[in-house]
């Protein structure tokens, strides 16, 4: 006889339990409590295959609850994943591919890294956005290659979260009517019954923002969940809220529904009860064979990806550029041409020597990538006139029309920054998107999120010292670049003029282990002289700018906006007799992976006095200046007037840096 559905469901109910409770660590009620819905969505309607992951019309599924792991890791395991028991009895070991929370590139199936509340859901917006989109661009009638849906599990810790509103509003003024999201309503959370603290209307709140909700559903009811999955399926306009009210722990006696439940093991005695109480009279891990092959989706999986790519091959035969074309996006790889143009826009920036802000300077590198790169994706967080992201060819997403390559992300830092994420995930597209460096902040942990999954974004940040003038401190960053440099997988360009932009850009789109910060200037900057040997140095991150005959007194140091500053102490310097080297450094994390002689080359360990200039924390620069140099930097915050009147006042001027160079000089030859 076939298993009942509550018999499927806890299969997952208990190889969560036994998982956490071998760990002695873990989550278990949010697993027992969603068992049900789970069971309902990946057995009847979740379109996947177990033995491709990678399928790229695949239904998305994210946990954003991610502490509630083992509910995924059990799905993936009993559905047919690359994922034994044995791993699920290394839950939350080292090394294992069942870590705590969920981790993109760590165990087959897992789309995301959840482990922030909230960013899951944006994920799951950004997943569902490229899909529209890349729909919009491929499908033709009567050939949908791309037709697949999102879906997301959410508690209400991401409700909680004020991203959930962010993402949660565009995705409704968006109509994403393929992103269903599942709300575990269990009124639990660690401090125990969220009423106290979280008592908003949320079905009320989400029709404000434009989705479906299908409201009061038993969670533990199979039919129930069934006919709110055919209403939010039904409902092609709006993205659907499915809340469902469920009982955390579900299965066990004594602790169900409490927060003793949430983040703790439930006990050997307490264990053994919940086995009693779910009639289910087996060994800790084991699965019977009837239930394993019911849960089994490796055959169907297959199935439906024959079936896909059989389509698909008739797509091909109609129209096969399009199909070359999808297939080259979706691989991640830049067109054939690549090298060629890339080479020729960095030789033009070159040779036209503009005085621009590298802001203005972006956008003009976006002017000439735009028309090769259809899968650059760009948008702001309400700046695109002052971080200058759109170019020409930008077509507003959103429009009347369907599709489009710029997203009008309104102010939501936060949001853009985790939904360009899911972008990136979900494959075909590059994602770019602008805001204020300062306001980096708001995004901080999206960004530290792109960079732990080694995704392939790039974050524009524009305004970039206190060369932003007179709106003063509060919009003023002095801290970030620090902060950015310091974040593992994250590269970070900080380019003196429009050559360096180029590089920096093409330098981030070529990258595919991780994302890359560009940070730019909105006052003009003049363009730097430079040979074709120095113009191809700049892509290691570090590289001699302006030199001297013979062995260098001095190295100065500097970024962006200071290499200006630095050429003109060096030739000030170099005509009182001095000889002088002036480094120019976008992005300190590329020099130091430059091989050691390089290094050497550009900074020989010999040269002891060194001044480093840069509008930011010093911190970055100490390292290269040693405890005989000197770094030019910001040691507090800004303050409100127009930018000349800001360098004077802080000391960003080629009469202190040509001190603090003397002293450093002076220090060391009194001591020779």
């Amino acid at each position: 006889m076939k298993p009942g559905r509550r018999a499927l469901a806890n299969a997952i109910r208990v190889l969560s339990m036994d998982a956490v409770e071998r760990a002695n660590s873990g989550h278990p009620g949010a697993p027992m409590g969603m068992a049900d819905i789970a069971e309902v969505l990946w057995n009847g309607h979740l379109r996947h295959n177990p033995g491709n992951p990678r399928w790229p019309d695949r239904d998305r599924f994210v946990l954003s609850n991610g502490h509630g792991s083992m509910l995924l890791y059990s799905l993936l395991h009993l559905s047919g994943y690359d994922l034994p028991v044995e791993e699920l009895k290394r839950f939350r070991q080292l090394h294992s591919r069942t870590p705590g929370h969920p981790e993109y590139g760590y165990t087959p199936g897992v789309e995301t890294t959840t482990g922030p509340l909230g960013q899951g859901l944006a994920n799951a917006v950004g997943m569902a956005l490229a899909e529209r989109l890349l729909a919009a661009d491929f499908n033709r009638p009567g050939q949908a290659i791309v037709d697949h849906r999102t879906y997301a599990f959410v508690g209400d810790g991401c409700l909680m979260e004020g991203i959930s509103h962010e993402v949660c509003s565009l995705a409704g003024t968006l109509g994403l009517g393929k992103l269903i999201v599942f709300y575990d309503d269990n009124g639990i959370s660690i401090d125990g019954e969220v009423a106290g603290w979280f008592s908003d209307d949320t079905p009320a709140r989400f029709r404000a923002y434009g989705w479906q909700v299908v409201e009061a559903v038993d969670g533990h009811d199979a039919s129930a969940l069934e006919a709110a999955l055919a209403a939010a399926k039904a409902d092609t306009e709006r993205p659907t809220l499915i809340c469902c009210k469920t009982t955390i722990g579900f299965g066990a006696p004594t602790k169900a529904g409490s927060h003793d439940c949430h983040g703790a093991p439930l006990g050997g005695e307490e264990i053994a009860a919940a086995r009693e109480a779910l009639d289910w009279p087996h060994a800790p891990f084991e699965v019977p064979a009837q239930i394993a092959r019911a849960w089994d989706a490796r055959e169907r999986g297959a199935a439906l990806e024959r079936d896909w790519r059989q389509r698909f091959d008739d797509y091909a035969r109609a129209y096969p550029a399009l199909a070359a074309e999808l297939e080259r996006r979706l691989a991640g790889e830049l067109p054939a041409d690549w090298g060629a143009r890339r080479d020729a826009l960095i030789a033009g920036c070159q040779q036209a020597a503009r005085e621009l802000a590298t802001r203005k300077s972006s956008q003009q590198v976006l002017e000439a990538l735009g028309p090769l790169l259809p899968e650059l994706l760009g948008g702001s967080a309400d700046l695109a006139p002052s971080n200058l992201t759109r170019w020409s060819g930008s077509r507003s997403v959103g429009g009347e029309a369907p599709g489009g390559n710029y997203i009008h992300y309104g102010v939501r830092e936060f949001g853009m920054s985790a939904m360009m994420n899911g972008l990136a995930l979900h494959g075909g597209f590059i994602p770019y998107g602008g805001t204020f460096l300062m306001f980096m902040e708001y995004a901080r942990n999206a960004v530290r999120m792109a960079a732990l999954m080694k995704l392939r974004a790039v974050f524009v940040y524009t305004h970039d010292s206190i060369g932003l003038g007179e709106d003063g401190p509060t919009h003023q960053p002095v801290e970030q670049l620090a902060s950015l440099r310091q974040t593992p997988n994250l590269e970070t360009w900080r380019p003196c003029d429009e050559t360096e932009t180029a590089v920096a850009w093409c330098a981030a789109l070529e990258r595919r282990d991780g994302p890359s910060a560009l940070v730019l200037s909105r006052q003009n900057l003049p363009a730097a002289a430079r040979d074709a040997g120095q113009r191809a140095a700049i892509e290691r991150g570090a590289y001699v700018l302006l030199d001297c005959p013979g062995t260098p007194e001095l190295i100065l140091l500097a970024s962006g906006s200071e290499v200006a500053l630095a050429l003109a102490a060096a030739q000030a310097l170099g005509e009182a007799g001095r000889a002088v080297r002036v480094v120019s450094v976008p992005c300190l994390e590329r020099f130091e992976r430059q091989a050691a002689d390089y290094r050497e080359a550009v900074l020989p360990s010999a040269v002891r006095a060194r001044v480093a200039v840069e509008m930011a924390r010093p911190e970055s620069w100490h390292r290269y200046v040693g405890l005989d140099g000197a770094v030019l930097g910001m040691e507090g915050f800004g303050e409100s007037a127009p930018a000349a009147e800001l360098f004077r006042h802080f000391g960003f001027s080629v009469e202190n840096l040509l001190a603090r160079a003397q002293a450093v000089l002076a220090g060391l030859e009194g001591r020779a």
